[in-house]
């Protein structure tokens, strides 16, 4: 945690229509918007049959970005958070264009699932609105993909994600802005197929009032009160007047919407059929808008980072109750972890000093979750859930690094495994899990008595541990564990010696 939060935070969304950035000023935990910026990128649109996001597409989101940059390169990491979703989950080429990203913003830019986007966007629309409602239902219209949230006050309790966003629904139904009311039928029966498995889930009685949050929201809101066709947020009569309107016309140029943005007029029958599906498949009558969305979703979770409440140890902590992991042995390990570091001193590994604590804590709650599934390869097991389960606040990168340092704390050691992590990870981690690993090894027992008051160093890539005179002859299964120990290690570029 830093010790003093900074006074200025922002928040990045790359979202498969648009490219979102809010800049805030915080004092005392108080936060106000200084900045607001959005282009409309399109993204969802340059992804091929083959789902690689196409040059001419990366240009214009790498030009936003640029101009993104200007605004955030010199602001300390801790204060700005880059999400991509759904596009960027999508895109097989992802990397390549993440890494150009990157520079032109000077930030890490995290991928997140379908279900932390759904997260997010809860925490932005709770933070934005004061209703005394006991359980909302939140709607998120994104270019790839559409959010379904059901809450009370700050808390999610049910999250789902749809493979559905109006470029996506638009370019398949409506391209170049063609309408058709046949065109609308099959756009609207596509989008509740995909409500269909979560129909029962989220429908009408499940809550007690409905709130739209995006864009494409904003925009229907605007055209039915403009028309007289609703005055009270979107309604279910407005909607069919729309359609109405809609599928009288050819062409979307031809509906005459001056209260659309000219930039989200080709894309506007994608957000209309999937609203229309939802209000149909859902039983909904009326829907308020919000200004709240994921960027201020994200200005909340760095709040909670700043001020030392990160969902992810929340969720660290959950999982832990979920899987029955021996509490006893994991405060263990991370007491031994602790002592280790602490003689490394705040110069290991650098500037990335305070993160490596967290993830190495992390994993240590974690390593032995996958005994709730089998003991033989059990740290296969607990690296396949952490990479891929739904876990709250952790991004995609989170998630893998997390996975690679606890499949490898036993066993055999590949340091190939850490070449793909993104820097300073794919340097710090084959290092961090060298630690967690002896720190392991020296819990093997599970007992409860303390270890000796030993001395580590590392010089380079040769670790060396000093235990105190005749210790290790007294502890014969720790020092053939460690002979064994040191003879892993070699194959993955490291030296132990111990005595």
């Amino acid at each position: 945690m830093p010790k003093k939060p900074p006074e200025i935070v922002a928040a990045v969304d790359l979202g498969s229509n648009s490219f979102h950035m809010i800049v805030c000023s915080l004092t005392d935990g108080n936060l106000q918007t200084l900045d607001r910026l959005k282009e409309m990128v399109r993204l969802a649109s340059g992804l091929d049959s083959k789902n690689h996001l196409d040059g001419k597409t990366q240009e214009r989101a790498l030009e936003c970005l640029e101009r993104f940059g200007q605004r955030i390169r010199n602001f300390p990491p801790e204060s700005v958070r880059v999400v991509g979703t759904s596009t960027l989950r999508m895109a097989k080429n992802s990397q390549q264009f993440l890494e150009k990203a990157e520079t032109a913003l000077n930030h890490p830019i995290h991928i997140i699932s379908g279900i932390e986007e759904a997260r997010l966007i809860y925490q932005g629309v709770a933070h934005s609105l004061g209703s005394k409602a006991n359980l909302r239902l939140v709607m998120d219209i994104g270019g790839g993909s559409t959010e379904y949230i059901i809450g009370s006050g700050d808390t999610p309790r049910v999250k789902e994600s749809t493979p559905m966003g109006c470029v996506l629904v638009s370019n398949a139904f409506f391209k170049d802005g063609k309408l058709s009311k046949n065109a609308f039928i099959q756009a609207t029966l596509f989008a509740e197929q995909q409500l269909e498995p979560i129909q029962k889930q989220f429908q009408r009685q499940n809550w007690d009032e409905a709130i739209g949050a995006s864009g494409s929201l904003r925009a229907i809101d605007k055209v039915l009160k403009a028309r007289n066709w609703s005055n009270n947020g979107i309604t279910r009569e407005g909607l069919e007047l729309l359609v109405a309107h809609l599928t009288q016309c050819n062409h979307i140029n031809e509906a005459i919407l001056p209260e659309v943005d000219p930039e989200r007029l080709p894309v506007f029958p994608g957000g209309v059929a999937i609203i229309y599906a939802t209000f149909k498949s859902l039983g909904i009558e009326q829907m308020t808008v919000s200004d709240g969305a994921l960027r201020e979703g994200l200005i909340q979770d760095l709040l909670g980072r700043l001020y030392d409440h990160d969902i992810r140890s929340a969720t660290v902590q959950i999982l832990a109750d979920r899987y029955h992991i021996d509490k006893g042995h994991a405060a263990r390990v991370k007491q031994t972890i602790n002592f280790m570091l602490t003689q490394l001193g705040d110069d290991f590994c650098g500037p990335n000093h305070e993160h490596v604590v967290q993830f190495l804590n992390w994993a240590a709650d974690l390593h032995e979750m996958g005994l709730d599934i089998a003991h033989s390869q059990y740290h296969k097991h607990s690296a396949y859930i952490i990479e891929n389960g739904d876990f709250a606040g952790f991004s995609r990168q989170d998630q893998i690094l997390l996975s690679t340092i606890v499949k490898s704390h036993r066993r055999k050691f590949s340091r190939s495994l850490f070449n793909e992590l993104p820097a300073p990870w794919n340097v710090d981690a084959p290092v961090l899990t060298v630690i967690l690993r002896l720190s392991v090894l020296l819990h093997r027992n599970r007992q409860e008595h303390d270890l000796p008051n030993f001395k580590i160093a590392l010089i380079k890539s040769k670790f060396r541990l000093q235990f105190p005179d005749h210790w290790l002859a007294q502890a014969p299964l720790t020092h053939a564990d460690l002979i064994q120990e040191a003879d892993y290690l070699k194959s993955a570029g490291f030296k132990l010696e111990f005595a």
